[in-house]
């Protein structure tokens, strides 16, 4: 069997199970590289300071695997029904070779809509955590984990410290009963 040990500045320490000969589905240590071009997707809304903001919860076999958040507004941002809760999100490729993740969802008379380019609706300094946080959430570290990771970030500005509050509160669905340290973490 052939292990990884990585550990994270803040004491995180996780072992993670990448032996290719593993077939096990149930085995949620098992690493996908390769991103699917199209992941079911959680969508949850917070607020940043007073502003309405979403996050997208990419999530492969049920289990988070990336985020992408932003601010939900009319000019810059993203507009969605409030009854939107759930949906794909779909990588592409652009003519000149660079990637773009869409949105989709079936709106309430069955019609898929599309929202394009939702790295392009993003504050760059956010969409940056957040690849960093998706890069966690694809090498498989516990959920828990990944949440104690996000708390302890150490941010200077109080807009992106709140931005993290609401990246914690989205990833806590996820925690699995009585995973450990359960009350410390989830609201």
């Amino acid at each position: 069997m052939r292990s990884v040990f990585i550990t994270f500045a803040s004491n995180f320490e996780c072992n993670y199970n990448m032996d290719n000969n593993k077939n096990n589905a149930n085995d949620i240590s098992l690493v996908v590289e390769k991103r699917p071009t199209e992941l079911e997707c959680d969508v949850v809304r917070f607020q940043n300071n007073k502003e309405k903001w979403v996050a997208f919860v990419g999530l492969l076999d049920g289990r988070p695997y990336e985020i992408f958040t932003g601010l939900q507004d009319d000019e810059e941002g993203i507009v969605l029904p409030k009854t939107v809760t759930n949906g794909k999100i779909i990588k592409q490729t652009n003519e000149d070779g660079s990637h773009r993740y869409d949105f989709q969802f079936v709106n309430k008379r069955g019609y898929k809509t599309t929202v394009e380019g939702l790295s392009e609706k993003f504050n760059p300094e956010y969409w940056n955590y957040a690849k960093l946080i998706s890069g966690v959430l694809r090498y498989r570290m516990p959920i828990e984990n990944v949440i104690k990771l996000v708390a302890s970030l150490q941010l200077k500005d109080e807009s992106i410290n709140t931005w993290k509050t609401g990246v914690e509160r989205a990833l806590k669905k996820y925690v699995a009963d009585g995973a450990e340290d359960l009350d410390d973490i989830k609201e």
